[in-house]
C-alpha cells in the first residue's frame, strides 16, 4: 500500500508537471497560428496508450513516462522529421515565424514551471502557514550521526552557532546550509570552536545519504511508541506514552543517550524509571544481549514540543500577505537550485555523486498522503523542471533559446543541417546525462 501511494504521487506530480510545461509551448504556438501536429504526455515509442484527434492536433498518452511533448510543425526537435524540413517552408511553421514568436515559443514551458512554482507557494503559504522549529529553543544540541558530520569533528550535544559567517533561526534553514558549509562555528560545554570542513564535503554527504533520517537530528525524550509484543518486555509494565527518564538511578535526558548505557547491561534486568501521567514510577525491564530493550520510541514533533524540548513557531497569512511570502519561498528555493547545481558542475566538491535520476525523485515522495508535502514537492520539481530545461543544451528549450538569441544577435539563422546536427548532439549529451542519474541511483541501491 505504500508503495501504491508514493508511485500515485510521482505520477500525479510528474504528469502535472509534464502537461503544463508542453502547455506553456502549445498556447502560444497556437496564438501565432502555428500549427501542433502532436501533444503527448510521456513519450509514444511505437504505440500510444491513448490518443485522440482534434482539429489539427494528435492529443494521446504514451507508455513511457520519461517526459512529454509538443511536435511544432517546420521545427527540428525530438522527432527528427527530416522529410518535413526538406520541404518549403509553410507560413504556418514554426519556421517561417519572425525570431521573437518563436523565442516566445520556446519559453513557454519554464515560463509555466516557473508560475506554477511560484502559485503553489502563494497557495501553500495562504493555507498552511509557516512552520518551524526555531533553533533557539534547541537546548542541549544535537544529535549527531551521520558519518559525514562526525568526520568533520561535530559531536551530539553540540550548538550550532553559525554555518559560513550566517546564523539561522529556523532549523530547516539551518540543516540546509550545510550543503555548502566551509566553516562552521559550534559551542561544546560552554566553549566556541571552529571546524573546517573538507571542500568535498556535499560528496560525502552524498555517500552518507544512505542513513535514515535528517542530518541534524532533535534530541528528544525516550517516548514509548510501542512495546514488540514478540520480544522479551512483552509482559512488562510499561504503555504507550510512557517515557523513560533513567535506568538504575541514572537519569537520561535524551533517547541518543540509552544506547551506550544500556550496552552496559547487556542480558540483565534493570530498574527504569517511567514518567506515566505526571507520575514517576518504576519498572523492571530486561535487557537483551544486544544491549537493547525491544521497545520502538514514538512521539511527535507537537508532543515534544508540549513537553518543552523545543518550539515550534507558527506563522499564519493573509490572502494579502500569502502572494509576499510565496515570492520569498519562490526566490528561496530557486536560489537553493541554483547552488546545487554550481556545487554539481563543480567536480572537486563531489556533489555529481549525489546526482539522481527518477528513483530519488520517487523516495523523495511521503508513503503517507499529506497534501502539504506533496505540493511543496510539486513546486520544487517544477522550478528543477524549468531550470534544468533552459540549460544550454540543444534538444532542450535552452538550447533552442541560445541559437534564436544567436540569430536575433547576428541577424543570422543558423542553417538546418547545422541545427539538425546540433539536436543530434543534444540528444546524446541527455542520454549520457540520464544515464548518469540513473546509474548513480543503482549504484546506491546495490551499496546501501
Amino acid at each position: 500500500m505504500e508503495f501504491v501511494i508514493k508511485i500515485s504521487q510521482f505520477l500525479l506530480s510528474l504528469s502535472l508537471l509534464i502537461v503544463l510545461h508542453e502547455l506553456g509551448h502549445f498556447i502560444p504556438a497556437k496564438l501565432f497560428k502555428t500549427k501542433v501536429e502532436k501533444f503527448y504526455l510521456f513519450f509514444d515509442v511505437k504505440y500510444s496508450l491513448f490518443k485522440k484527434k482534434i482539429g489539427e492536433t494528435v492529443y494521446g498518452i504514451g507508455w513511457l513516462p520519461l517526459g512529454g511533448y509538443v511536435k511544432i510543425a517546420g521545427m527540428i526537435d525530438e522527432s527528427m522529421d527530416k522529410e518535413q524540413m526538406a520541404q518549403p517552408p509553410q507560413p504556418w511553421e514554426f519556421r517561417s515565424k519572425p525570431a521573437w514568436q518563436r523565442l516566445i515559443i520556446m519559453l513557454g514551458g519554464v515560463t509555466v514551471n516557473f508560475i506554477l512554482a511560484w502559485l503553489i507557494y502563494v497557495f501553500m503559504s495562504g493555507y498552511y502557514g509557516d512552520t518551524t522549529i526555531a533553533t533557539n529553543s534547541v537546548k542541549d544540541g544535537y544529535f549527531i550521526d551521520n558519518s559525514a558530520l562526525l568526520e568533520t569533528g561535530l559531536q551530539t550535544g553540540d550548538h550550532i552557532i553559525s554555518v559560513n559567517g550566517n546564523t539561522y533561526d529556523n532549523l530547516t534553514d539551518l540543516t540546509y546550509s550545510f550543503l555548502t558549509a566551509q566553516e562552521v562555528v559550534i559551542s561544546r560545554n560552554g566553549k566556541e570552536m571552529t571546524l573546517d570542513f573538507p571542500e568535498d564535503f556535499p560528496g560525502r554527504l552524498s555517500d552518507s545519504r544512505k542513513e535514515d533520517g535528517p542530518l541534524l537530528k532533535l534530541r528528544t525524550p525516550f517516548y514509548v511508541g510501542e512495546v514488540i509484543d514478540t520480544l522479551h518486555n512483552s509482559n512488562s509494565d510499561i504503555k504507550k506514552g510512557d517515557i523513560i527518564v533513567g535506568i538504575n538511578d541514572q537519569e537520561l535526558k535524551y533517547f541518543d543517550e540509552y544506547g551506550s548505557v544500556l550496552k552496559s547491561y547487556k542480558n540483565t534486568t534493570v530498574a527504569a524509571k517511567i514518567v506515566r501521567d505526571g507520575n514517576t514510577i518504576d519498572v523492571p525491564l530486561k535487557v537483551d544481549d544486544k544491549g537493547t530493550l525491544g521497545i520502538i520510541r514514538g512521539g511527535t514533533i507537537n508532543k515534544f514540543e508540549e513537553l518543552g524540548y523545543l518550539d515550534i513557531t507558527r506563522k499564519e497569512y493573509s490572502f494579502a500577505q500569502s502572494f509576499g511570502a510565496g515570492t520569498d519561498k519562490f526566490i528561496k528555493e530557486f536560489k537553493k537550485y541554483g547552488e546545487q547545481l554550481k556545487l554539481i558542475f563543480t567536480p572537486s566538491t563531489g556533489a555529481y555523486k549525489g546526482v539522481g535520476g527518477f528513483k530519488a525523485i520517487f523516495d523523495i515522495f511521503s508513503d503517507t498522503w499529506v497534501w502539504e508535502s506533496f505540493w511543496r514537492i510539486t513546486a520544487f520539481l517544477s522550478i528543477m523542471l524549468g531550470v534544468l530545461n533552459l540549460l544550454p543544451i540543444p534538444a532542450l528549450d535552452g538550447g533552442h533559446v541560445m541559437f534564436l538569441l544567436y540569430e536575433m544577435v547576428s541577424g543570422r539563422k543558423p542553417s538546418e543541417k547545422f541545427l539538425e546536427h546540433a539536436q543530434l548532439v543534444g540528444f546524446i549529451i541527455l542520454i549520457v546525462l540520464v544515464l548518469f542519474a540513473n546509474g548513480n541511483d543503482i549504484f546506491k541501491a546495490f551499496s546501501s
